[in-house]
């Protein structure tokens, strides 16, 4: 203990005595939340009061850190200046300010703040704010930068140049808060005035996510937008044209994001360099041909105009060729051959440069694209000479083969051999997806606690993993608890179990329940109380799924028996990553059950039975009748009865929609609501006969039919989760039930344009049980997915299917015609789709689903992309083929004319033809 002249402080820093008092007034003022008084307060204590205050201070801040009311927020804005003046060493003050305690409430706006701060001397104001301004990532608080620039701007020290200061100096609009209310400047006079402008703007062009920022407006007037203002400081100002220029192409040359990239792009047109200038940067434009597609489409007009007036070398014009015609863009493509074509033209000397390099685009997969290139040959073949047809002979073999006999007449070769070579191809199809065991049972509770973090830390941690982990808990609970807390104790240190996601939907995380629950980290007079609420918020409503109330009634289950009368192991652990349960393990389980005593959990037998492979093998099934106990004869019934029957859907038909609503999107699927129906036999009262009526209702909750109402399959719940692999487990030979469940957001993929859960028609096509209507819509909804992710994803489970001989090509054609018509899947989205499909080597596959899709397809009027679809049937049912015509691809081949469709369709004919 220290001792003053006039008081004492004490082992734990709080002053005593005549000197307590300043002290109390000031934590009595941060307690109260008086943040306009704090300056004063502090600025009448000394140092060592200041000093003896910060215990406290933080005391309050643990106790206010989880208060959400204006109260607290009160104080916790003066604790926050309070704070900032009691620290004496700016490491500790700059540690405060800059706390994620004080981060997303603007405290750090308050004036009381920049007075505390300024009454410190100026080298730990500048050491104070230098700190702050480096902070990295999210710990930076956007709330500080008024502070800072404030400091900055007073002092003179150096300016921060942090990635963080920069991304607010743009954000702020160079220091929009320091100009008078109703101020007639603009962007560009603040640019050019304020001294952080040539530290800060060249910085900019090296951030990320500013495409807001650089787009955000102030006012119509000139100068007020970042893009007209960086232009005018290449006018006036501190940076030249030529480094502006260089700046902007450098950052369009480095790539990033999508947005930012055409914010970039906004810029440089902005400061509209001459020809002069972008020849002497042919370079960089010649780079940013491969890039953001808007961003390559400025680059080729510039470089076609640069070429048109002689300030490039002729060459480039082959040299781009060989970058953009190899691009998927067809806009980007048809460009390129219009430059190729105005080469030509303009100097008839490059007619053979022109011609082969045009020929690049013999490869391209769009036959459309490949038939332009090959009229621009032509046109150029004569002019050209023969000392380009060996090469152009050898380019053309890269055509689709309804180009050949045109090319052979051209270039002088017979192609593709005979008509019998074009159609030699072997349907390639991928490996049926084998089984994928879990393995052994984790031996140790260190395995148990290694396992767990890795759950944790894992994003979208699979379906083996937390079975696993949650065995693993079960297990070493029971042989050894202490053993098993510490080996947790590490991961629990890390990942605390403090009700985590209460009002969330119960997810694989959330085995960290009962991992706390083993440690003793759970009150066992709460047990269960939380996991049997999980997801339903008392002011909100319930907003859990049925299959989180599942998995929450697995967990919570699992606990209690832990504190009761502990489980040996799980009998819902599958033996496969699907989630099935081979039938002889889960027999071999309850066997072990009733050797050991022990009696079978509702929940998690309940699980098992839905997860239980059906069979038919005679000793599996005189094993299971040798079973005693209740669970035993139970399982022996549900085998012997086939288990689950299949659940089944159908479509609903409703009168038409007016067209009124049908013309908005949400009504858009009026026509096409299923119905999902859960099978039951006469007089079973459940919904798997006589063995199923004992389920709990919340696993019959997962077998109930849906209303077929798309208004109201949108209202449940579990709409405001993505389906996941674990719900998919929970029922892995009833695929049809899942899929007429979660059908709303397979359609969101297409006429919502949301993305990602296309990836869950892998799982359902890898998944047991037939594969029906409902099914056949959802992929026919991914086939058309506005996302490529979703439509690869779609093609994978379109290839699975097949593979398995699972696929019903004509239903799914037929739905996918409807679809189509309705304008919910867009015929080049499918093109797509099913060219990719086709580029695997699956050629009958794709025509067998687009034979049964052409009629409705070409029965009305044509749809933009069309004749895409129509080139993909083409050549697959070539490659596959296929014979015997078409009603509707015959007649649309008869129309006049020479419109893409008509001869694409004409093609088609001929093929089916045997022409």
């Amino acid at each position: 203990m220290s001792t003053t002249s006039t008081g004492t402080t004490t082992s734990t820093g709080i002053m005593t005595g005549a000197e307590a008092e300043p002290v109390e007034a000031l934590l009595t003022a941060v307690r109260e939340g008086r943040t306009g008084q704090v300056p004063g307060l502090l600025a009448a204590l000394g140092p060592a009061e200041r000093r003896s205050c910060v215990p406290a201070l933080k005391e309050l801040r643990r106790v206010n850190r989880s208060e959400w009311s204006k109260p607290a927020n009160r104080r916790m804005e003066a604790l926050l200046v309070a704070g900032a003046g009691c620290h004496p060493g700016p490491a500790g003050a700059a540690a405060w300010i800059g706390s994620r305690d004080f981060d997303g409430r603007s405290w750090a706006r308050h004036p009381a703040l920049a007075d505390v701060v300024e009454a410190q001397p100026e080298e730990w104001q500048i050491e104070v704010v230098g700190r702050l301004a480096a902070k990295r990532g999210s710990g930076f608080n956007w709330d500080l930068f008024p502070l800072i620039s404030r400091v900055v701007r007073r002092t003179g020290c150096a300016v921060p140049a942090s990635d963080e200061f920069a991304a607010e100096w743009l954000r702020s609009g160079a220091g929009r808060e320091n100009s008078p209310r109703g101020s007639a400047t603009t962007l560009l006079d603040r640019l050019r005035a304020d001294t952080f402008t040539p530290v800060l703007l060249p910085r900019v062009f090296e951030l990320d996510d500013v495409a807001w920022s650089l787009d955000a407006g102030t006012d119509p007037r000139p100068g007020d937008s970042w893009p007209a203002a960086i232009a005018g400081l290449a006018e006036d100002g501190p940076f030249g044209r030529a480094e502006l220029i260089d700046l902007c192409l450098g950052r369009l040359v480095r790539g990033g994001k999508t947005a930012d990239q055409r914010a970039f792009l906004v810029v440089l047109t902005a400061l509209a360099p001459t020809p002069q200038e972008y020849a002497a940067r042919v370079r960089d434009l010649m780079a940013l041909l491969d890039g953001l597609p808007a961003v390559a489409g400025h680059a080729q007009q510039v470089l076609a105009g640069l070429d048109a007036t002689g300030l490039v070398e002729p060459e480039l014009v082959t040299e781009a060729s060989a970058v953009v015609l190899f691009r998927a863009e067809k806009k980007l493509v048809r460009a390129q051959l219009a430059w190729l074509e105005q080469a030509a033209r303009s100097a008839p000397e490059r007619s053979g440069p022109v011609a082969l390099a045009a020929a690049e685009a013999f490869g391209h997969p769009d036959s459309a694209l490949q038939e332009r290139a090959l009229n621009l040959v032509a046109r150029r073949l004569k002019t050209a000479g023969e000392a380009v047809l060996p090469e152009l002979r050898l380019a053309a073999e890269a055509l689709n083969p309804v180009h050949h006999a045109r090319a052979g007449e051209l270039f002088g070769a017979v192609l593709g051999g005979s008509g019998e070579d074009d159609t030699a191809w072997d349907e390639l199809l991928p490996p049926v997806p084998e089984s994928a065991p879990l393995g052994e049972p984790l031996a140790t509770p260190a395995e148990v606690a290694e396992e767990l973090a890795v759950l944790l830390a894992a994003g979208r941690p699979g379906v083996a993993v937390f079975e696993r982990v949650l065995d693993g808990l079960v297990r070493h609970a029971h042989r050894d608890r202490p053993a098993l807390a510490g080996a947790l104790e590490p991961v629990l240190r890390a990942h605390p179990w403090q009700d985590v996601g209460r009002w969330q939907d119960c997810g694989p995380a959330d085995a960290l329940y009962l991992a706390a629950f083993v440690a003793g980290q759970v009150d066992q007079h709460r047990l269960g109380r939380v996991f049997r609420n999980k997801g339903r918020h008392p002011l909100r409503g319930e907003h859990n799924t049925v299959y989180g109330t599942v998995l929450a009634a697995r967990i919570s289950e699992a606990a209690e028996r832990v504190a009761t009368d502990p489980l040996p192991l799980l009998l819902a652990t599958p033996t496969d990553a699907t989630g099935a349960i081979e039938a002889t393990a889960l027999v071999g389980r309850i066997a072990a059950y009733e050797a050991a005593g022990a009696a079978a959990a509702p929940a998690d037998l309940n699980a098992a039975l839905l997860r239980v492979a059906p069979t038919a093998d005679p000793e599996v099934l005189s094993a299971a009748d040798r079973l005693a106990s209740p669970a035993g004869r139970w399982l022996a019934a549900w085998l012997r009865g086939g288990g689950l029957p299949a659940q089944t859907s159908e479509r609903v038909l409703f009168a038409p929609a007016p067209a009124s609503l049908r013309s908005q999107r949400y009504w858009d699927r009026w026509w096409e609501a299923l119905k999902r129906l859960a099978v039951s036999q006469p007089g079973s009262g459940g919904p798997a006969g006589p063995a199923g009526e004992r389920l709990g209702p919340d696993f019959r909750a997962l077998l109930e039919g849906t209303e077929p109402s798309v208004a109201r399959v949108r209202k449940q719940d579990e709409w405001l989760w993505e389906p996941t692999e674990h719900w998919a487990a929970m029922l892995p030979h009833h695929r049809e039930e899942l899929a007429a469940r979660w059908l709303d957001r397979f359609a969101d993929s297409a006429d919502r344009e949301r993305r990602g859960v296309a990836r869950m028609l892998v799982v359902l096509a890898e998944a047991g049980g037939p594969a029906g209507l409902a099914l056949h819509l959802a992929l026919a909804y991914c086939l058309g997915a506005r996302f490529p992710e979703d439509r690869t994803a779609a093609v994978d489970a379109l290839l699975v299917l097949a593979a398995r001989g699972d696929l019903d090509a004509a239903l799914l054609g037929r739905e996918l015609g409807e679809l189509v018509t309705l304008g919910t899947v867009k015929p080049n989205r499918l093109a797509h789709a099913l060219g990719t499909a086709a580029d695997t080597g699956a050629y009958a596959t794709v025509w067998s689903v687009l034979a049964p899709t052409l009629p409705a397809l070409l029965g009305g009027e044509a749809l933009r992309g069309t004749a895409d679809v129509l080139a993909v049937a083409t050549d697959a049912a070539r490659r596959s083929g296929a014979r015997g015509p078409v009603e509707e691809v015959t007649a649309t081949a008869a129309r006049p004319g020479a419109a893409r469709l008509v001869k694409e369709a004409r093609a088609l004919r001929d093929v089916l033809a045997g022409a």
